[in-house]
């Protein structure tokens, strides 16, 4: 092969209690890129489509993390990056994280895969850290590993992969108004109370389990933040509304998704994740603020390959 088209998902990070840690993946929402081999050498980005990127390739996510994993390699040829965005930057639904992941995954596809996903992952910080201004991986490893997925530690890289219950869906509603991840980082405290902390490991701890022993009701218990929430929701308009209306309409949880705007909620079944679409929806038609709804299953396969 000498090009690739893919599918490049976003994903939800922090999902309540798990700020840095922990993501999932969506099915019904991602970016298109196509990557090809060239003969110049170097990384190339030909085509950019949906939202205004820059072209230059050290100051585009997909091509610095391209850049991190072509600089290991000896190869006489270069690649050539066509990104058709679909994922609105600072939607907070993992627009950088797509980018950054789609062009090492089409790369190492066209190679013969010699990286495995945890090697990808590496690559994808750095272009990841071109937006945030940090490295982390919640949004990159589960664009890469599919699912629920949880980093164990940066330095050295180990990301764990979480089994995915069946019958689990995702409501997003995404206002349309733009919070950086770098400032959003900015709001937050340095320091913590010792009571708020362990309330809130023992919430990430029992959301794992509950993943693994199908625990739905669980799962909503667990989907509580009492660290990042009460920052980062002052951002978000009618968050606590929204909250509300979703959890009345029989969500099992709802949180920001990554450093927001976007509110996911978390559902056992489509019918459930539509009711709450419906009650979600109405609480922004009272407001002057534009917004978009996705309903996602939870997308186990992650970035993939289009036919």
């Amino acid at each position: 092969m000498n090009e690739i088209k893919i599918f490049s998902p976003a994903t939800v990070a922090n999902v309540a209690c798990g700020f840095d840690v922990l993501g999932f993946c969506l099915d019904s929402v991602g970016d298109h890129m196509v990557i090809r081999k060239v003969e110049k050498k170097g990384i190339h980005i030909s085509h950019i489509e949906g939202f205004d990127l820059p072209y230059e390739t050290e100051l585009n996510v997909a091509g610095v993390s391209a850049l991190a994993m072509y600089n290991t390699l000896d190869l006489d040829f270069g690649f050539e990056i066509e990104i058709y965005k679909k994922i609105k930057p600072g939607s907070g639904i993992g627009s950088s994280a797509a980018s950054a992941v789609g062009s090492v995954f089409g790369m190492n596809e066209l190679l013969g895969r010699p990286f495995n996903k945890t090697q990808l992952t590496a690559f994808a910080i750095q272009g990841e850290a071109l937006a945030s201004k940090c490295e982390h991986a919640d949004n990159l490893a589960p664009a890469l590993f599919g699912g629920f997925t949880l980093v164990k530690s940066i330095s050295p890289l180990k990301i764990l992969d979480l089994p995915s219950p069946d019958g689990l869906y995702a409501t997003i509603i995404h206002p349309q108004i733009e919070i950086k991840t770098s400032e959003s980082r900015a709001i937050l405290p340095t320091e913590v109370p010792l009571n708020k902390a362990i309330e809130q490991w023992a919430n990430l701890g029992s959301l794992v389990h509950a993943l693994h022993t199908n625990d739905f009701e669980l799962i909503g218990d667990a989907l509580n933040d009492v660290i990042i929430e009460p920052y980062r929701s002052q951002l978000i308009p009618e968050f606590k509304l929204v909250k509300e209306a979703a959890l009345q309409a029989g969500a099992l949880g709802v949180g920001i998704s990554g450093s927001g705007p976007s509110i996911f909620s978390l559902s056992q079944g489509l019918d459930t994740a539509n009711t709450v679409k419906e009650a979600i929806a109405s609480v922004y038609k009272n407001t002057e603020i534009v917004f978009e709804i996705h309903v996602s299953k939870i997308n186990t396969q992650g970035v993939k390959i289009l036919k």
